[in-house]
């Protein structure tokens, strides 16, 4: 991946934790002296003395976006990031995260080295999940999601039971009664897959993770597929209205009677800055391995 010269830095905050907010206003102060353009959100944009602009604008004006939270703020960027692929530094406010895998004292250094070029790039695959309607030519699609860990299918308030009738490439892969599914990518698979009994696969690996949510069939286990299978799940469940599509845990929609889920690998990447810490090392760290 060709370097971008980096003129203009997004910082987006975790709100809630002054530290983040401290350590914005001292990284915007710092980054003013390189003469570089500051964008932030309106709400912590005054705060730090950076540019207000709103997170879309954020995504796509900046060359470099710097987030100062957990992996669940940085999940809410790099959804909005698309096509431009903008390379995303993470700071983690507490110890390491799966993803913010800089550490409050190593962030001005990080940063320094990546404004120098002194830097590496991990490219994490990506989920397009579309609600559909019909098939063939006359396929509609309803809603068009773009996920970085993970696709859900769960239950109502209700948690009953669900089947899911799942296809692969076109052929018929698995039925499902469980509680619920996630499709995963490599990323997410250290997330609500991982609680599910799903595999930690190495974040750079081209896969799918498929992981039944408590299967009531104890022969059907988390099973990985190649990231060019494009996967459906029509969901059988009698009265399944109550059946909700999550994105990485942060948006969702209801499925209706007559509409269906079709899964495959995103168009494009989520380019995250490449932390000195080995990924086995946060694995160990996270995963309290020893």
């Amino acid at each position: 991946m060709t370097k971008r010269q980096i003129k203009a830095v997004g910082i987006v905050v975790k709100r809630d934790r002054p530290e983040a907010l401290e350590l914005g206003t001292t990284l915007t102060r710092w980054l003013r002296e390189r003469r570089k353009r500051i964008l932030a959100e309106p709400s912590t944009a005054e705060v730090m003395g950076a540019e207000a602009v709103s997170r879309e604008d954020l995504a796509h004006r900046a060359d470099l976006v710097v987030v100062l939270g957990g992996d669940g703020t940085l999940l809410g960027i790099a959804r909005k990031v698309g096509r431009r692929e903008t390379p995303i530094l993470g700071i983690n406010l507490g110890g390491l995260g799966f993803l913010t895998e800089a550490s409050i004292s190593e962030a001005r250094q990080a940063l320094e080295r990546v404004l120098d070029g002194d830097y590496e790039t991990d490219r994490r695959i990506t989920l397009e999940a579309e609600i559909c309607r019909g098939s063939g030519r006359s396929t509609e699609v309803v809603h068009h999601f773009l996920a970085v860990n993970d696709a859900v299918f769960s239950k109502g308030p209700l948690g009953r039971m669900m089947q899911l009738e799942v296809t692969a490439e076109g052929e018929r892969f698995c039925e499902y009664r469980a509680d619920g599914l996630i499709v995963s990518t490599p990323t997410g698979s250290t997330a609500y897959a991982l609680s599910a009994g799903g595999p930690i696969v190495y974040p750079s690996l081209g896969v799918l993770v498929l992981a039944p949510i408590c299967p009531h069939t104890l022969s059907n286990r988390p099973v990985v597929l190649p990231d060019s299978f494009e996967i459906e799940v029509h969901v059988k469940t009698p009265d399944h209205d109550a059946t909700m599509l999550s994105i990485d845990g942060q948006e969702s929609a209801q499925l209706s009677d007559d509409e269906y889920v079709r899964i495959r690998r995103g168009r494009y990447a989520v380019v995250l800055i490449r932390s000195p810490h080995p990924y086995f090392e946060i694995w160990r760290d996270k995963l309290h391995w020893g």
